[in-house]
């Protein structure tokens, strides 16, 4: 099936699907390439196979665990129901509605995503850390009439309620469904009623999600997505390449509107009768306890997590972890070493993308490059692309195109979507090279090129080797504007406690680099600051850097 089966839908609320790019401006979408994805039928909802279907044989088994909580996937089936009723008999939602979702990782804010699936509506999750203006636009862009939020961080939600007229009903709820607090009034609602509910039959095709991109090149895109893109995603990826297994317990700093997080927290885990331990707000300390305390099989962070971590993980039993997932952001060689080094783990580095939903290129356990970011997950296809836009031969660098099961459609941006895809194929906007192995190797964002005196150098390529310095923690590079040159090379670089700043550590650096990679690549520039501008899913936002805000 591709996107001309694009059928009939079920949900009587058609903003969302009137503000689809038209399906000639999609990427080609093939779910007979695998036998799991040509299975599903035509009509599916994500909820019901990821939890209904899999109260069968798990039903007593752990779903969710949250400090001393455990829920079961019964307990979150019950949870999901009452809050499903609440929304369609209290609130008016009627297929197709969307509903906004506020809160950090916690067993509410599932229970809430699964609910909001299973009465037919399409979940907008946002980040917790995002402010008023940025909720407003939200709000606005998906014309948003339902929101629940966890009351803790009520503040800037009521803001952006007071500044638009599309939110008609919000609810609070506390993080692990209490409904003492007098602030709790989703759970409150719910008391009065039962844990049955007759899910909504949606059309496989029918919108499930509305996922904003994380503003690393400024606003956020909304990306558009299906009841079968979400199964797919486990089907190729967490099934091909993790294997996961029900006895695996995932540990995820990602947040739930975060697709990475999305993937890692809800749907890996519950495809599989797997669970996930929620955690509201991780440091690096905080991710090695967790994986202590609750002897968890497999970590989901961006390369940052794995570089806050190495230093300390001597000091925790980390003997249950099995994978160690990497994504959101180019793992640099230096950090797979570095990690390796220290736990003898190696990372599974993975690309993926908001506008295709999960991780389409991965390393796999049993085939890992340090450097490379993997191979092709299964049911996909990539390619390198020269500057006309034709194939380029391998060994080439160029832009990255994907297709697979999951794709882009931006929400009422046309012109977007006509420059992410071209010819059928997603553009990802970074440039990669592939080996005559079909090992892809990451080069840069397209937009991270530095060309100085006429030289192409690659900003992740030197963030690499100014990494492998024993002084240095984090490393951001960028181009700067130089009279002789066009634009010179930058560093931005964060210094281990133990380090000291100076014009000595300077020239250190550089030598160290021009001793690693060509002379020409080395930072001719470079900045020791706090900390490096990043989104909270843990992208390092270059472009503010660019704009002179370190």
């Amino acid at each position: 099936m591709s996107q001309t089966a694009f059928g009939a839908s079920g949900q009587a609320d058609g903003y969302a699907r009137d503000r689809l790019p038209p399906p000639a401006l999609w990427p080609r979408m093939d779910y007979t390439v695998l036998p799991e994805l040509a299975a599903y039928p035509a009509h599916l909802n994500a909820a019901v196979e990821l939890l209904d279907r899999m109260q069968g044989g798990h039903a007593d088994r752990p779903a969710l665990h949250f400090g001393d909580q455990v829920w079961s996937y019964a307990d979150l089936l019950n949870k999901a129901n009452r809050i499903a009723r609440v929304l369609a008999e209290d609130f008016g939602l009627v297929p197709g509605g969307r509903v906004l979702l506020r809160a950090p990782n916690n067993p509410m804010l599932v229970a809430c995503w699964f609910a909001v699936l299973k009465a037919g509506g399409i979940c907008v999750a946002t980040m917790p850390m995002l402010r008023a203006g940025e909720l407003k636009y939200i709000i606005d862009k998906a014309n948003t009439a339902i929101a629940l939020c966890d009351m803790t961080i009520a503040e800037d939600l009521e803001a952006a309620r007071r500044d638009t007229g599309a939110l008609e009903h919000l609810a609070y709820f506390s993080a692990a469904g209490d409904s003492s607090s007098a602030d709790a009034g989703l759970e409150r609602a719910m008391e009065h009623k039962d844990g049955n509910f007759s899910n909504i039959e949606t059309s496989a095709d029918d919108i499930s999600i509305i996922a904003f991109t994380s503003g690393t090149t400024g606003s956020p895109k909304g990306t558009v997505h299906f009841h079968r893109d979400l199964l797919a995603t486990a089907d190729t990826y967490a099934r091909r390449v993790l294997k996961v297994e029900p006895s695996d317990i995932f540990c995820v700093t990602a947040p739930l509107a975060f697709t990475f997080g999305l993937g890692a927290l809800v749907l890996f885990p519950m495809r599989f009768g797997a669970s996930t331990v929620l955690v509201e707000r991780f440091a690096a300390d905080t991710m090695l306890k967790t994986i202590e305390r609750y002897g968890c099989t497999g970590i989901y962070t961006a390369p940052t997590g794995y570089r806050a971590m190495v230093d300390k993980v001597d000091r925790f039993d980390i003997s249950s972890l099995r994978l160690c997932v990497s994504a959101g952001e180019h793992l640099p060689k230096a950090t797979w070493e570095a990690w390796h080094g220290a736990t003898g783990l190696g990372i599974l580095d993975g690309i993926g993308a908001t506008e295709v939903l999960h991780i389409f290129i991965s390393s796999s356990a049993d085939a890992i490059r340090p450097g490379s970011t993997g191979q092709v997950v299964p049911g996909y296809a990539a390619k390198i692309l020269d500057p006309s836009g034709a194939d380029a031969p391998r060994g080439d660098e160029g832009l990255l195109a994907v297709r697979g099961p999951t794709g882009c459609r931006y929400l009422d941006d046309e012109e977007r979507q006509k420059a992410y895809v071209r010819d059928a194929w997603n553009l990802t906007g970074d440039v990669f090279r592939e080996d005559t192995e079909g090992y892809f190797w990451f080069v840069a964002r397209a937009d991270d090129m530095i060309i100085s005196s006429g030289y192409n150098i690659s900003g992740p390529e030197v963030e690499n080797a100014v990494l492998g310095h024993a002084a240095v923690l984090e490393c951001a590079v960028i181009g700067v504007p130089d009279e002789g040159r066009g634009q010179i090379v930058k560093a931005y670089v964060v210094l281990k406690e133990t380090a000291e700043a100076g014009p000595g550590l300077v020239r250190d650096i550089q030598d160290f680099v021009k001793a690693r990679i060509a002379p020409y690549k080395y930072p001719r520039a470079v900045e020791f600051v706090d900390a490096l501008p990043k989104t909270q899913t843990g992208k390092l936002q270059r472009y503010k850097l660019r704009e002179g805000t370190p």
